[in-house]
């Protein structure tokens, strides 16, 4: 069975990362993998000039448009791209692969692998998976506000369609959640072409406007964002709150460098995606400056839109929809592989998980995430039902995602690399100072719509750790009774009645009886020839090399124990890694085989443990749980299952 940690722990590490892992990934050259990059991983934040610039002047701190606020804000937008995106995520973070892995959880599992025993290492757990607990809240956030927005686009060309938006979005999102299941394979062969056009698309617009005015790339002079919050300091704070909506999708950078590799990241955004984006905030912001004050109220309500020519509003609306709906999409792609990663490190219940590609791993798709996902998503939309309002709920989840980075980053900067501490201290206290500062101004919005995040984020966290912490704890239990197996061997062989076949009983510990055996010895009373007692070991490193996924040992009179390895990316395969296995006797025939799994049915006690409502909680994911027969591909007609009950 999987084995699992508790949540300050997690599986034993292998080796380190190899430097330079992360540019290895992917097939074909630079330019192609870097334009493949355009279409899967910058769809977050390439939808942010639909809304961000929008909310720093009529979300819920309206602005004035004026010079002082416009060139305030658009040099607030330019270094918090620099310092947030390029220098921290791109230059820094993405060279903390796990073999080339990147996210949150990748960063955590190196974290633990080079610090085990320190004692700071709980802790850092913890931040890691209320940082992966906070994702689940951007994963609903961001296809309503995305998707809402563009729709909003009808509005300018024909003002009627406005109380229409809401019903348009959702019909969009039910459209796009169903088709998940079908795999992503073929639609995803038309990501990187709508989001090339998409981004050259928005750099045109904002140059049409910016050659009308020129004067408006003074905004980034650092000067500009300092004058702001100099002449209007409580209003700059509150700004930074909407402000932060520009570098939405920053850690997705990261969290998808193992399908591209760091370079072509760093080649598609510091050549194409960060110009793009820069020139049509500027081109707003021109925009807004050439008009008259009375007009300018106006137009900065749905800018974005306004800066394309009347007969061309309809075709961007279009475009914008499409490219939201990429976004979306790779968000929830994004939420199937988190999900995927945290069952494997132990923090969640098997779920089913269906591969929806025969070539590629990572595309998979979890029915339970996704329904979830849909009707919590459609719930934001009918509820919120303006992406301006949605916008208070939006950005608490991504600010406190990053402050939490900061922290990992911390530690790999200090324990991981050894960096000179002057250096590394103020590169941290920086990046703390911007988190921490864009957290707090997200924090005043908590009443008008950010509760949700926090509840959800919330809600995830209790879930995973009750999970890791009741799983260990059931791991104790079953050890305090198990008995040795050499004394069982020598037992065991002279009592029972031998049959012939093999008989693999799944077990989660390395060590003692499988109390499958114990029940199927005290009621069948017999035992088969070949009997094998195996563990599934999920390792904290992304994928384990094909030679080092098995190891045997021989504990006489036809008992042998067997341990499978399996990488967190990785799918585990138990018949396919046993037919490969010649150190146990004959070849592994399925049809000579039976597979014995044990079904625990929990008990809560006044043990010491866990509060009694967490164990209750407990016991109910387990029941909910994905049978390890589907979980590990097992032959349906070769499984026995025996039931026990564990308290705890």
């Amino acid at each position: 069975m999987n084995e699992t940690q508790p949540a300050g722990t997690l599986p034993s590490g292998r080796e380190p990362s190899e430097p330079g892992h992360g540019d290895s990934h992917g097939s074909g050259g630079l330019l192609k993998l870097s334009l493949g990059a355009v279409g899967i991983v910058f769809g977050d934040i390439g939808t942010s000039p639909l809304y961000a610039f929008r909310e720093t002047f009529a979300g819920h701190h309206p602005l004035v448009p004026d010079e002082l606020h416009i060139l305030g804000v658009l040099s607030l937008i330019f270094w918090s791209m620099m310092l947030v995106v390029t220098i921290k995520y791109v230059s820094i973070i993405m060279r903390a692969d796990n073999k080339g892995e990147g996210g949150s959880l990748a960063l955590l599992a190196l974290i633990n692998r080079k610090s085990e025993g320190a004692r700071w290492t709980k802790g850092i757990v913890l931040l890691g998976v209320f940082a992966t607990a906070l994702f689940y809240g951007d994963s609903m956030i961001t296809p309503a506000i995305s998707v809402l927005s563009a729709v909003e686009g009808l509005s300018v060309v024909e003002a009627r369609f406005a109380p229409m938006a809401p019903i348009i979005a959702v019909g969009i999102l039910i459209g796009l959640f169903m088709i998940q299941a079908r795999g992503t394979a073929k639609v995803g062969a038309l990501f990187a072409p709508i989001m090339v056009v998409y981004f050259i698309v928005l750099a045109a617009l904002g140059l049409i406007h910016i050659f009308s005015n020129p004067g408006i790339l003074i905004a980034l002079n650092p000067w500009y964002a300092a004058r702001f919050f100099l002449t209007d300091g409580i209003r700059a704070f509150l700004a930074m709150g909407s402000v932060v909506l520009a570098v939405t999708g920053a850690e997705a950078l990261y969290a998808d460098m193992g399908h591209f590799g760091r370079n072509p990241i760093r080649v598609s955004w510091m050549a194409f995606v960060l110009p793009a984006l820069m020139l049509n905030y500027l081109g707003q912001g021109a925009m807004i400056l050439a008009l008259d004050p009375a007009a300018a109220q106006e137009v900065i309500r749905n800018p974005f839109f306004l800066l394309a020519p009347d007969n061309l509003r309809l075709p961007l609306v279009i475009l914008a929809t499409m490219a939201t709906v990429i976004a979306s999409q790779a968000v929830i792609s994004g939420a199937f592989s988190v999900t995927q990663q945290a069952i494997q490190l132990g923090f969640m219940p098997r779920l089913r998980i269906i591969h929806t590609s025969s070539a590629a791993a990572g595309q998979i798709y979890i029915p339970v995430i996704n329904w979830a996902l849909m009707v919590m998503v459609i719930l934001l939309v009918l509820t919120f039902r303006t992406s301006s309002n949605l916008a208070a709920a939006y950005g608490i989840a991504v600010t406190g995602a990053m402050l939490i980075d900061t922290c990992l980053l911390a530690v790999v900067l200090f324990v991981l690399w050894g960096w000179n501490r002057i250096l590394a201290g103020v590169l941290v206290g920086v990046f703390f100072l911007v988190d921490f500062a864009y957290f707090a101004a997200n924090l005043t919005k908590v009443p008008d719509g950010g509760w949700f995040p926090l509840l959800i984020g919330l809600i995830a966290f209790t879930l995973l750790t009750t999970w890791a912490k009741g799983r260990q704890l059931m791991l104790d239990r079953l050890r305090e009774s198990a008995m040795p197996v050499q004394v069982f061997v020598r037992s065991a062989v002279n009592s029972a009645s031998r049959v012939p076949g093999t008989a693999v009983f799944m077990t989660s510990t390395p060590d003692g009886v499988p109390h499958a055996l114990l029940h199927n010895l005290k009621h069948n009373k017999v035992l088969h020839e070949r009997v094998l007692l195996l563990t599934v070991k999920i390792e904290d490193v992304p994928y384990v090399r094909v030679g080092g996924r098995s190891t045997f040992e021989d504990l006489g009179q036809g008992f042998y124990r067997m341990i499978i390895r399996y990488g967190f990316m990785e799918d585990p395969d138990v018949p396919a890694a046993l037919a490969g296995a010649t150190d146990c006797g004959p070849v592994f025939k399925m049809m000579d085989t039976s597979f014995f799994l044990a079904r625990q049915t929990l008990i809560a006690s006044s043990r010491p443990g866990m509060a009694i409502w967490r164990e209750k909680l407990f016991a109910w994911m387990l029941r909910n749980a994905e049978s390890a027969m589907e979980f590990f591909k097992l032959p349906t007609n070769r499984v026995v299952e025996l039931g026990s009950q564990v308290e705890i």
